[in-house]
């Protein structure tokens, strides 16, 4: 994923209430406790972390038991010393204090708790990156790189990756509600080359293993509330030799691990995108921006997101005033002026009756008159002039090439050029002398998508016609 690769746009939870899953999360919640477990006894190695005599101390204090015990509690110490919620005083000594940043939690705002947790994020996704070095420690203590096969660079960018595709297969509208996506699925598009049809066997073992990496990960990330996982069925690993081939068919994929994005987890990640320099939208973003932005923002947007955003937008103003914005924003000869006019269209639909007058006000506008008397109808007013035939041919043009950049060769686009071409006759004859600037490309797409020959050739004709006229 390049930093110029469209994002869809997100629907955020509201802040307070991410705030509150944030606190509620194992690790945090964990790290916030051992920050006021620990006092002037507690001591700390070189790096920050519990010395290994307190951790069944720590653990304890957290009502941890089992062999991860101290595990769990060392790392829900290092996420207090990294988000800020205790402070190292003393190196040498190795004594800490309470940190800055533990009163925010109880004290602070949605944004600054949600801060804190982005920090426990970070060191999360840090240690995900760090292969497992059980095996790897010497009689002195010391670990064995050496022996280690780990690129960290590259690592961190096989994770990012992965997260990269989830954010883009569980966070947008097309994602039917977050729905969680299969492991095998999330490795293969990172590992598959996408021009290969049939994966080599080669392949295969490099999914089985990213799988592998990716389980143990999701299991980290899970309890700092970043995912939803459900890991690889442990019958499947029953043979610690062999890893598990992805699966052949879809019956029982959900044994191979399946994850998706929490709300928080959305959050997070769009926040680190941003850091990161990515465009990733979000829904709400243009609410207080003027309709030219809205328009030309939503002109991408899948439709429920823009009619999402646009609500929004709408829910600030007046409702005359707005259609007035939206009408001046939608004027213009661009390349992207159909489309915006389109949006306008879809915004004016959420409008009432009492946006009338502006609709009114622009009957005689050559770019807005039809856009106007199309409302003015459905909104059952009286007294709309009939549009003259320039008009509809007009607006025609102009509806179908504000589809083309919104859909391109989409199968309702076919139907509605079938269509035109079906109800008008000597429809090409009258439509290539429109004055629009996409005339010709409206015509050279409607021989592309025709599927009569003949129609087509009478719609690539009309094209070049319109063309020549054009002076192009």
């Amino acid at each position: 994923m390049s930093d110029s690769s469209p994002l869809p746009p997100v629907r955020l939870h509201p802040e307070a209430e991410l705030a509150r899953d944030a606190l509620s999360t194992p690790l945090l919640s964990r790290a916030a406790r051992l920050a006021r477990w620990a006092g002037p006894h507690t001591r700390v190695d070189a790096g920050g972390g519990l010395v290994d005599e307190q951790l069944p101390a720590a653990a304890e204090a957290l009502g941890l038991s089992g062999d991860d015990a101290a595990a769990d509690a060392g790392e829900a110490w290092r996420v207090a010393v990294d988000a800020g919620l205790v402070e190292v005083v003393d190196e040498e000594e190795g004594t800490v204090t309470a940190g800055e940043d533990l009163a925010l939690l109880t004290g602070g705002s949605p944004q600054d708790v949600l801060a804190v947790w982005l920090a426990a994020l970070e060191t999360v996704l840090a240690d995900a990156s760090v292969p497992d070095l059980d095996g790897l420690v010497g009689e002195d203590g010391e670990v064995d790189l050496s022996a280690l096969d780990w690129d960290p660079e590259a690592e961190a960018e096989f994770l990012d990756g992965v997260l990269g595709n989830l954010y883009l297969l569980t966070a947008g509208e097309d994602a039917t509600g977050g729905a969680p996506v299969p492991l095998p699925a999330l490795a293969a598009s990172v590992i598959v080359p996408s021009d290969m049809g049939e994966p080599t066997n080669d392949v295969l073992e490099q999914v089985s293993d990213a799988m592998m990496r990716l389980d143990d990960q999701f299991r980290m990330l899970e309890p700092v509330g970043f995912v939803a996982y459900q890991p690889v069925d442990e019958a499947l690993l029953a043979d610690a030799d062999e890893e598990p081939a992805p699966p052949v068919d879809d019956t029982d994929v959900s044994r191979y691990g399946m994850v998706r994005l929490t709300p928080l987890g959305v959050y997070g990640m769009r926040a680190r995108l941003l850091e990161a320099g990515f465009a990733a939208p979000a829904v709400g973003d243009l609410a207080d921006k003027g309709a030219d932005a809205l328009l030309d923002g939503t002109a991408e947007f899948p439709p429920g997101a823009a009619q999402a955003e646009t609500e929004q937008w709408l829910e600030r103003r007046e409702s005359l005033a707005a259609a007035r914005e939206l009408l001046a924003a939608a004027r213009g000869s661009d390349a992207g002026a159909p489309l915006r006019r389109l949006r306008c269209q879809q915004a004016l639909s959420l409008v009432g009756a009492s946006a009338e007058p502006a609709l009114r006000e622009v009957l005689d506008d050559a770019e807005l008159g039809g856009l106007a008397r199309v409302w003015l109808t459905e909104h059952g007013a009286a007294d709309v002039p009939a549009p003259s035939e320039a008009m509809v041919y007009w607006l025609t043009i102009d509806t179908v090439a504000a589809q083309l950049a919104a859909e391109g060769n989409s199968e309702e686009l076919r139907a509605l050029v079938e269509g035109l071409a079906r109800q008008h006759g000597g429809f090409f004859e009258a439509v290539w002398r429109v004055d629009h600037p996409a005339t010709a490309d409206v015509l050279e797409a409607m021989g592309r998508l025709h599927p009569d020959k003949k129609v087509a050739k009478e719609a690539r004709k009309a094209a070049f016609k319109a063309r020549s006229q054009q002076g192009g």
